[in-house]
């Protein structure tokens, strides 16, 4: 069977070798419960607070402003419910592009009568109207929450979370931004950045999946989310995930260690397709904005709808090339990508490839004379 080609490394990244290695002890000889007094809970408490400490310093942020949990649809489900049960938002203004974490949260307040739920609008290259944003923000003084994605998963896309942040300020808004494609991927100021709620998985930068962060801004008081025996700092009860966190905090430092070096590698690979799709095929398109502000991972390729075009994710497949239509998330969801329809695109067949550290350009060539094979 010939070696297998991953493209889709914004559903999830392998875990790289020195964050399995960084883990394994905490499988087996350091395996005591953290609330436990004596020497094997004493171990394992000190690792998860210095990998607090750790993924602290590296998003400029206090280490009581972290909080580990399952991944990012935990920590923004907890983020946006705080946000309207305990902080008093009556009104979510978010987007139609958001991870379903958001929008299926959103519209669950919504069908609950809990807040009312605003979309601000998306310009034609799939970013946020900071205009449309300022004017409902200024439309009504009752409590809100905006909650929008740092970069989108699907296109690319990238925020200006600092100057959403700005707004949000000026208007007494609560700010969840999702960062869970960023976290990694990107450099945060946490102290500079006005931001209440921010997220993280380690599985999108080459750490564990089931494993992830929440930051609440240590003026942002909420009540626990998880009752019970009083983890994390009694936000979070329930026996921590120690292996998971310790390689959450290992990836991030590799992720932060190597940024410049990964980012050129990696966006050299998608300048080099994007060039050869241009160069070689008749009539595809770039859903967002792929060489402005989006993030270097990630190229949304529309090709003309036909029926080879139809298979072209199936065929992929079985060629041992792996890429998807979009989100994840929605993988077996027979309705497409909300994000692709929001953007207006009808006419072509999108597929998403998402690089990482491991790709090479061997493999955008063997990708693209498959491209040519099957159209």
């Amino acid at each position: 069977m010939a070696a297998r080609i991953y493209f889709d490394n914004a559903a999830t990244t392998p875990i790289d070798p020195e964050v399995l290695t960084t883990m394994m002890p905490y499988f087996t000889e350091h395996f005591g419960n953290p609330s436990s007094i004596y020497s094997y809970g004493r171990e394992t408490k000190m690792a998860i607070e210095k990998a607090r400490k750790s993924v602290a310093l590296i998003l400029n942020a206090r280490p009581s402003e972290i909080f580990f949990t399952s991944g990012g649809t935990e920590s923004s489900n907890t983020a946006i419910f705080s946000a309207v049960r305990q902080l008093g938002c009556k009104r979510i203004i978010t987007s139609s592009i958001e991870h379903h974490a958001t929008l299926h949260t959103c519209g669950f307040l919504h069908k609950n009568g809990e807040a009312v739920v605003e979309y601000v609008n998306i310009l034609s290259n799939g970013h946020i109207d900071m205009e449309d944003l300022e004017k409902k923000l200024n439309a009504e003084s009752s409590k809100t929450l905006v909650s929008l994605i740092h970069a989108n998963n699907e296109i690319g896309n990238i925020t200006d979370i600092n100057a959403v942040g700005e707004l949000c300020k000026k208007y007494n808004a609560i700010f969840h931004a999702d960062t869970v494609q960023t976290v990694g991927h990107f450099p945060f100021n946490l102290k500079e950045t006005k931001v209440d709620f921010i997220t993280g998985a380690g599985h999108k930068f080459h750490g564990p999946k089931g494993a992830g962060i929440l930051y609440i801004n240590s003026e942002t008081a909420i009540e626990p989310f998880i009752h019970g025996g009083g983890q994390e700092r009694n936000m979070r009860s329930g026996t921590e995930n120690i292996y998971g966190i310790v390689g959450f905090a290992k990836a991030l430092e590799i992720a932060t260690a190597n940024h410049n070096a990964d980012k050129i590698h990696i966006s050299e690979l998608k300048l080099y397709l994007k060039r050869k799709l241009e160069k070689d095929f008749k009539g595809i398109i770039f859903n967002g904005d792929p060489e402005g502000n989006s993030l270097y991972t990630v190229l949304s390729v529309g090709f003309p709808r036909n029926e080879k075009s139809d298979m072209l994710l199936f065929n992929l497949d079985v060629n041992n090339i792996c890429a998807s239509g979009g989100s994840a998330c929605s993988s077996g969801a027979e309705q497409g990508s909300h994000v692709i329809r929001a953007l207006g695109n009808n006419t072509h067949n999108t597929v998403r490839f998402s690089f990482s550290k491991f790709n090479t350009k061997d493999e955008i060539d063997i990708l693209l004379n498959k491209l040519s094979e099957l159209n």
